[in-house]
């Protein structure tokens, strides 16, 4: 069977939920026998998000082989369980870069480069790129921003042209668009899809599949205007409701019947029906908690609830695997401060403190800690919160006052917190701080040995700074425990304290490889800690 290949576009409106619907789609596919992976194609000219405002454009997600990329990404990886890698986020930024270096390189021979053909030959490659790789039979393509947007035009004009070029039964089309419902009127509209679909067809891509997102169910006579007036098939317009989750989205989508067009398009037979046994299981466990748990989030970025979206995610899968629904109340570290931080913490029954760049809420996040750690309060701390874990331990317990980490303050006597020693030379921002996946030893008989259950385990990067090892049996001595090192370079990459009851920090990013099938452990080792915490009260 040839590898077939599925694009996912949007319009009238962006955060549309072109990410879900693609990876409902992957992961409906997946569950009947076939291989799918997803990429996103996003027309921004940055390189890549690592340098973005996380205000901008919300978390940046790593990848096992250390690709920055889009939080797309992220629920790929959480719907299907499997590895995206750098060839799954493709920017214009990127595409320009190859074009504009081919040039200097003398590719192509002298010629004027222009979008058409270079830029989109580019384009196309790079969408056909996973397919020919022989490892997967369908590759589902979500093209960002909408269509109409002057950044997009050469994703879909790249588009157009592989319409053609591939063999019908090889080249699917989705286009997902908005039907709003005008309360004041009553009723929903479907204009705005029509322009949609005709700005599309307009540049030469017919949809074979039209996703509406609505709030309320489409009637049939609504589905049959649409398919008229946009040019589909009758039965080819779905929708695309609000879940109360977005796990329900692909048990709505195999309800919509999305799965069984999408494998008719694509001429794709020797396939079984959907195995969705252990996805049912996560949402009856998730729809019916036994109990419920309060733990704050502190952060930085807290404004935009997409900013730290796999940490959220994964407390959900946490909160899924203890039968208890986790209660998130998050909390801009700015606005905490040691005389009101019990206040802001009050009923509290766990304390994530959570990643983040810059000095901007660095007292706040101290004062969590030690909050967490005077009161015997489940603590996680993610990178930038573990490292201030270390520094408020250095202050209040090994007495060092001005205790910090270089990144915040470059003169402090002790800098328990240092740049990494290959970060040193270091002068481009993008793409250069230790990222992907490294190893990590466990110490046997500690917290992280019993969470894991293996004496080695892999997670993924995205940092410049590190605990400085000087300081090492200083902390040793006052009861800090480093439980996970990096084999090869000595890098601490968990600290812990034995006698609170559950305090634990991590260098990495452990959020990056939950699932709701495959929970992370020590995000579920959190929740119970403070299901535990609840239940001593």
């Amino acid at each position: 069977m040839n590898t077939k290949y599925v694009f996912v576009t949007g319009g009238v409106a962006s955060s549309l939920g072109k990410g879900i619907v693609a990876a409902s789609l992957a992961k409906l596919l997946q569950a009947r026998g076939l291989r799918v992976t997803i990429q996103k194609f996003d027309p921004y000219i940055n390189i890549d998000p690592g340098t973005l405002n996380p205000y901008e454009h919300g978390e940046c997600y790593v990848t096992e082989d250390g690709a920055e990329t889009d939080l797309d990404l992220g629920h790929y990886e959480r719907f299907l369980g499997v590895h995206m890698s750098k060839a799954n986020n493709v920017t214009t930024g990127k595409i320009y870069n190859t074009v504009i270096t081919k040039e200097r390189e003398g590719a192509y021979l002298g010629k004027t480069v222009q979008i058409v053909p270079h830029i989109t030959d580019e384009i196309k490659r790079r969408m056909l790129l996973l397919g020919r790789t022989g490892q997967y039979d369908v590759v589902i393509t979500e093209v960002g921003g909408t269509v109409g947007d002057m950044e997009s035009q050469p994703f879909v004009e790249a588009m157009r042209q592989l319409q053609w070029e591939l063999p019908e039964e090889d080249f699917l089309s989705i286009h997902l668009t908005l039907i709003p419902y005008l309360k004041a009127a009553k009723e929903l509209k479907t204009k705005p899809t029509q322009h949609s679909v005709q700005e599309l067809q307009s540049a030469g891509v017919h949809p074979d599949i039209i996703v509406c997102r609505t709030e309320k169910p489409l009637t049939p006579e609504l589905r049959k205007k649409i398919a008229l007036f946009c040019n589909v098939r009758p039965g080819h317009v779905i929708q695309s409701i609000d879940a109360w989750s977005i796990y329900q989205v692909p048990l709505n989508m195999h309800e919509e019947h999305l799965d069984e067009l999408a494998v008719r398009k694509l001429e794709i037979e020797n396939f079984t029906q959907p195995d969705l046994g252990r996805w049912k299981e996560f949402l009856e466990r998730l729809r019916h908690p036994k109990c419920e748990v309060n733990v704050a989030l502190v952060g930085k970025y807290v404004e935009l609830q997409d900013a730290y979206k796999s940490i959220q995610e994964a407390i959900v899968h946490a909160g899924a695997a203890n039968d208890c629904k986790v209660n998130v109340k998050t909390i801009h570290s700015e606005q905490v401060s040691e005389e009101n931080v019990a206040e802001m913490l009050a009923g509290m029954d766990g304390i994530l403190v959570a990643p983040g760049f810059g000095e901007r809420g660095i007292p706040g996040k101290i004062a969590a800690v030690r909050h967490a750690r005077e009161n015997g309060i489940p603590f996680f701390g993610i990178c930038l919160g573990m490292q201030m874990a270390v520094v408020e331990f250095a202050r209040d317990v090994l007495g060092y006052a001005d205790a910090a980490s270089t990144e915040m303050n470059p003169g402090t006597t002790h800098p328990v917190i240092d740049l990494m020693e290959e970060q040193k030379t270091t002068t481009v921002k993008g793409g250069t701080m230790r990222l992907g996946a490294y190893a990590c030893q466990l110490k046997p008989g500690t917290l992280a040995s019993r969470i894991y259950g293996q004496p080695v385990v892999q997670e993924r990067h995205r940092h410049r700074y590190e605990f400085n090892d000087v300081y090492r049996t200083a902390f040793e001595q006052a009861g800090m425990v480093f439980s996970g090192t990096n084999p090869d370079t000595g890098l601490v990459e968990i600290v812990e304290i034995p006698s609170h009851p559950f305090f634990i920090g991590t260098q990495f990013h452990p959020e990056f490889k939950s699932t709701p099938e495959t929970p992370q452990p020590i995000f579920a080792a959190f929740v119970k800690a403070a299901l535990d915490k609840k239940q001593e009260q």
